[in-house]
């Protein structure tokens, strides 16, 4: 799939980290160079360099995430074996089956390997191919920032004080671009730095964010009874961290095939998303819509409640009409989430799921239950 590389990073997530990179970096070097000259100071020498160095890791390693992407799955893929798709889902946008680990995303529009999630701040997906480049990026910038808080405060607080300054006193509005530059880096450190734990816990356990919660429901499945769920790739930390953190960040393995612990194969994780999905259409119920809804995120001629209350998610919301039907898998006080049945059902490709407020629908008993389709896009 060509994508215009301009149209990768010109889009406000990209845009905006870069801008919060561009501020912190300027005025970082602007308050290092006049606290601390590098060319007279040993201490500034090497503040001001570790500074450079983690700013630069930063940037390239952000660039890289994006333009390395995570490793897009080919168009119509099926496995070496024919007899092996009874073991895996099948993707109608894509047109072929889904490798092991491997996940569709409706915003990159292709099923992606060892998909963990969709980054909104480098407008791509977090996967195999740039999962090292992604947590090298946010090491970088934790580190870089916490260098930046020491040296911007420093530098307000020699300001502040009632000492001669050995350097021109500055103007206000640099001062207010400091103490905003401020404000950026500890939220960076603050924000950045638990993505970066949940990164690095990811690898260790070697489960991405998916995963974990196939996991979850995996157990909760079984809980109350002796038969337990083995998840397959964790063959040890140092194993696993030895796949995605290498010197070049280029990770191990294809994205398709994948090292598994003894007694389980490919197919383990697989046929658990297989099973776990026969039981949510089994516990589907058919509702009938009764009032329009527009598809927005924060509707307000629903009530109070809907409006206070939207799912915690980036899930679509989808938009009905009256009489439409919709097969719900998910339900919450205020909120529903299913997929509208179409009349045409070969039309599978053009599948309209998503959330939806809950008193705009009626739940319908009938006896013929919709015959939800076997295999699903995430």
């Amino acid at each position: 799939m060509g994508v215009n590389p301009l149209k990768k990073i010109c889009h406000w997530g990209p845009l905006t980290a870069l801008g919060i990179i561009k501020v912190i970096t300027l005025m970082t070097i602007h308050c290092s160079r006049q606290c601390w000259p590098p060319q007279e100071s040993l201490f500034g020498a090497i503040n001001f360099t570790l500074f450079f160095c983690l700013s630069g890791s930063t940037l390239f390693h952000f660039i890289s995430s994006i333009y390395e992407g995570p490793g897009f799955l080919p168009l119509k893929w099926m496995p070496n074996r024919a007899t092996d798709t009874q073991f895996l889902q099948y993707c109608f946008v894509c047109e072929g089956y889904k490798a092991p680990r491997t996940h569709h995303c409706r915003k990159c529009g292709r099923c992606v390997m060892k998909m963990d999630h969709h980054c909104p701040w480098i407008n791509n997906c977090v996967g195999h191919y740039n999962h090292g480049h992604f947590t090298a990026f946010l090491a970088s910038g934790v580190g870089g920032c916490s260098v930046s808080t020491f040296t911007l405060v420093s530098w307000v607080m020699t300001v502040l004080s009632l000492k001669p300054l050995s350097f021109p006193p500055p103007s206000v509005f640099i001062l207010i671009l400091v103490i905003v530059s401020i404000g950026l880096s500890i939220g960076v450190v603050l924000a950045v730095g638990t993505l970066l734990y949940f990164q690095l816990l990811a690898i260790i356990r070697n489960r991405t964010e998916i995963e974990a919660w196939i996991t979850e429901k995996a157990h909760y499945r079984r809980f109350g009874t002796k038969d337990k769920f083995i998840y397959p790739y964790s063959k040890g930390w140092r194993f696993n961290v030895q796949h995605v953190l290498t010197w070049d960040c280029t990770p191990v393995g294809d994205g398709i095939n994948w090292p598994v612990i003894d007694g389980c194969d490919q197919y383990t994780l697989t046929l658990e998303q297989l099973a776990q999905k026969k039981d949510k259409r089994k516990r589907a119920k058919t509702y009938r819509i009764i009032e329009d809804v527009s598809g927005s995120r924060l509707p307000f001629r629903h009530g109070w409640g809907v409006f206070c209350h939207p799912p915690c998610t980036d899930e679509p919301r989808i938009k009905l009409k009256v009489g439409d039907i919709v097969i719900v898998t998910r339900w919450r006080k205020y909120w529903l989430f299913g997929e509208r049945k179409e009349d045409d059902q070969n039309e599978k490709h053009m599948r309209n799921k998503g959330w939806f407020p809950r008193p705009c629908a009626i739940e319908v008993i009938e006896n013929d239950a919709y015959s939800f389709p076997s295999t699903t896009s995430d």
